[in-house]
C-alpha cells in the first residue's frame, strides 16, 4: 500500500487545486498528482497562451546556460504552480516540494490505485478556460499521449 495521496487532476481549476495540495505538502503527506494535463486554468485561451509564452522566452540576458527556465511540458506547469504557493527558500517549503510528484497521464504503478478528487477545486460556471495541456501544445510542448 502507498503511502502517498493520490489526486485526479481531471477537470480541477488549477490555483484551487494547487492551494489545497500545498497545504498537504505543507503538513508532511506525500502527494502524487495524476492526468495533470487534464487540470484547468481559467481565463481567455490566447491571453494565458501569449503570457506563458513570453514567461518561456524571456530567458536570460547573458549565458543562455544560465536561468530563468520556464517548462513547457504540462507536469511542469503544474508543478511550479504549487512551487510557487510553498515557502521554497525554507527547509520546511523544501521538504514539502521534494514530497511532491506530478505525473502527465496515470502511470502503469498508480493505476491499481484509487484517485481521489478536490471537491473545493471543481470547475464551477467558468465560461472561458483552457486545459494545461492544450496551453502546452500551444506554446510548443511535445510529449505523447
Amino acid at each position: 500500500m502507498r503511502m502517498a495521496k493520490i489526486v485526479n487532476a481531471e477537470g480541477l481549476v488549477l490555483g484551487r487545486m494547487a492551494t489545497v495540495v500545498a497545504k498537504h505538502l505543507l503538513q508532511g503527506e506525500k502527494v502524487e498528482i495524476v492526468n495533470a494535463e487534464k487540470a484547468i486554468i481559467s481565463g481567455s485561451r490566447e491571453f494565458l497562451a501569449e503570457k506563458l509564452r513570453t514567461k518561456i522566452e524571456r530567458g536570460p540576458k547573458g549565458n543562455p546556460r544560465k536561468g530563468p527556465k520556464d517548462s513547457r511540458m504540462p507536469d511542469r506547469i503544474v508543478r511550479s504552480a504549487i512551487r510557487n504557493m510553498l515557502p521554497k527558500y525554507s527547509k520546511r517549503g523544501r521538504r514539502a516540494l521534494h514530497s511532491l510528484k506530478v505525473w502527465i497521464g496515470v502511470p502503469k504503478a498508480l493505476e491499481k490505485e484509487k484517485a481521489e478528487s478536490i471537491e473545493s477545486a471543481r470547475k464551477e460556471n467558468i465560461k472561458k478556460s483552457i486545459s494545461v495541456g492544450e496551453l502546452a501544445v500551444l506554446c510548443g510542448a511535445k510529449w505523447n499521449d
